[in-house]
This record gives C-alpha cells, sequence and structure tokens, in this order.
C-alpha cells in the first residue's frame, strides 16, 4: 500500500508512519523539522520518501501530493495528522490565530486537495485526525475545540460527498482520538493512552474503513455520554 501522512514527525503521525513501514508498506511523511524526518527515514530507508512540509504553506500542498505519486505510481491512503492545541484561558488573539492557520485553513487545503486527487484517481482512502474534543468547547482552549469540530464536520461533509458518487470510491474516516501520551495532551488526564497504541487502534479502524472511531475505544462511551449531556454539567467540565 502507498501511504502519504501529513504531520508525522511526531506524536501518533510518526507512531503510524512507523507502523505502516514495519508492514512493508510505502510511506511517504511530511513535517516540519528536517532533522526529524531524516531521523525517522534512517529507521527503514527503504520504505520513506520525506518531504519537508508545513501545512500552513497551502500553496504547496497539491505540489506533497503529485510529489508523492510521481515518485509511488499511485497513493492508496492519505492520513492528514497535522495539528497544534495550546492553552488559552486569556483567549489571546495570537493563539486562536496559529491555531485556525493550521487546523482549520492547513487542514482544509490538505483534504480538499486529497479529495481531488483521489477523485481523479476514482479511488482512495482519506483519513483526518480531528479529537473527542469535536464533541464539546473547551474553556481551557476554545480555539482547539472549536477547530476539531469543524474538522469533523467537513469529513462528514466529504463522507456524504463520497457516497453520493457512483463514478469513484472514496473511503473517508474520521479518527477521533482521547488522550494520547503526546505533547498535545497537556496537564493532568485520564485514560491516556500510549501512543503506539494508539496507532494499532487507529490501523485497524482504517482497514475497517470507519467512518468514524474512537482512540482509544473506550472514548465512545464517553462521546455518546457527553452527546447527551446536561447543561449543568457541561458547564462543570
Amino acid at each position: 500500500m502507498h501511504i502519504l501522512i501529513f504531520g508525522a514527525t511526531s506524536g501518533i503521525g510518526r507512531a503510524l508512519a512507523e507502523l505502516y513501514a514495519s508492514q512493508s508498506h510505502k510511506v511517504a511523511i511530511t513535517g516540519r523539522r528536517e532533522e526529524k524526518l531524516n531521523e525517522i527515514k534512517t529507521q527503514h530507508s527503504g520504505s520513506y520518501l520525506t518531504i519537508r512540509h508545513d501545512i500552513r504553506q497551502t500553496e504547496t500542498t497539491t505540489e506533497i501530493i503529485e510529489k508523492v505519486h510521481r515518485t509511488f505510481g499511485s497513493i492508496d491512503l492519505i492520513i492528514v495528522n497535522a495539528g497544534i492545541g495550546k492553552f488559552n484561558l486569556e483567549l489571546n488573539w495570537e493563539i486562536c490565530e496559529s491555531v485556525i492557520k493550521t487546523n482549520v485553513i492547513g487542514v482544509t487545503k490538505a483534504l480538499i486537495d486529497s479529495y481531488k486527487y483521489f477523485r481523479l484517481q476514482k479511488k482512495g482512502h482519506l483519513v483526518n485526525v480531528s479529537s473527542v474534543a469535536s464533541l464539546l468547547g473547551g474553556s481551557s482552549n476554545p480555539t482547539y475545540n472549536a477547530s476539531k469540530a469543524y474538522q469533523a464536520n467537513f469529513m462528514e461533509a466529504l463522507w456524504i460527498k463520497a457516497q453520493k458518487s457512483k463514478n469513484f470510491r472514496i473511503d473517508v474516516t474520521d479518527i477521533r482520538p482521547g488522550f494520547v501520551d503526546t505533547k498535545l495532551a497537556q496537564g493532568e488526564t485520564f485514560w491516556k493512552a500510549d501512543v503506539h497504541t494508539a496507532a494499532k487502534q487507529i490501523a485497524q479502524a482504517i482497514k475497517k474503513r470507519k467512518k468514524v472511531a474512537y482512540i482509544t475505544k473506550r472514548w465512545a462511551l464517553v462521546a455518546f455520554i457527553i452527546k447527551r449531556m446536561p447543561n449543568f454539567l457541561l458547564k462543570k467540565l
């Protein structure tokens, strides 16, 4: 299988890249930090194509996909995993703007370009890593939660578009992790999953071509509760 992962120098993206490479898939990875890309490439030098790319540079996203296509001949799976989040209790605009540029503008461009590529190819699997945080507002990091809600809704829109088409087969999967042991999991958290455990469950969900998958699986219960939680309980979170 030929795979492109946007945002794979650390955390979930890196764990997924390592998992797929260990299974002898061809994996193209992007990230802002060239030293991290080179570090990953040395692990399975024959499996990786590394490309330095900042997802905020939306004018170059199409070029990234085209480069991977030229190298691999085709792309079967594209995973968009780019995202940032910072505590922002004081609603600092610079933090809000930075999150929006990455999690909304950059991710949207990557998803659109990927979807269009698969439409031309007439097949493919598009995956985005959003978050359980998409289900509710977060007072400590409001722009992050809002951006993940945007991503989840955008993925549902792409899923609906793909379902309506009779001319191509595009699978669309929205991955919604809870707390995973990465630098995004700030502060005291519960049910924090090891990043490799999370990657294995994500790969399983992708293989099953799920529309939505909560990672780890017990977060599906949390999602069920959040969707039905009354306002007087929500404000205590």
